[in-house]
């Protein structure tokens, strides 16, 4: 394998990452009447607008001549420590932090910090 310097780690210094949990299957609290939140009617129309919703591993900075030389099962490093929650995005934006779950097979973020836009100051940008 090509020794390419995308963060220095090669196949074979993949450990096994035992930190995700695996659930039999989802199970959701029920919301109580008085913890539901109503879009007021002059709100209605924004019901139906599709959003990107993504969940970020981690981020890496690859130099052009690095990325052409990459090859098949070659790992990028990410700047995301093991266990250190994931990134959920609407839109580009910080919404919330999460982990990894399995529901029969596929993978699912648990939620485990919503991020009130009041405390990020509305940030527009997308890092």
């Amino acid at each position: 394998m090509d020794n390419t310097d995308l963060g220095g780690l090669e196949t074979g210094d993949i450990e096994k990452a035992g930190d995700i949990e695996k659930e039999e299957g989802a199970e959701f609290e029920e919301i109580e009447e008085d913890q539901k939140q109503e879009i007021p009617p002059e709100l209605a129309f924004i019901r139906d607008i599709p959003m990107r919703v993504s969940v970020e591993l981690g981020r890496a900075s690859v130099v052009v001549k690095d990325l052409l030389r990459v090859k098949l099962n070659q790992i990028v490093e990410v700047d995301k420590m093991v266990g250190e929650p994931l990134e959920i995005r609407i839109n580009n934006q910080l919404v919330a932090r999460g982990e990894v779950v399995v529901i029969n097979d596929k993978f699912g973020i648990r939620l485990t910090d919503i991020i009130n836009p009041l405390e990020q100051g509305l940030q527009g940008n997308s890092d």
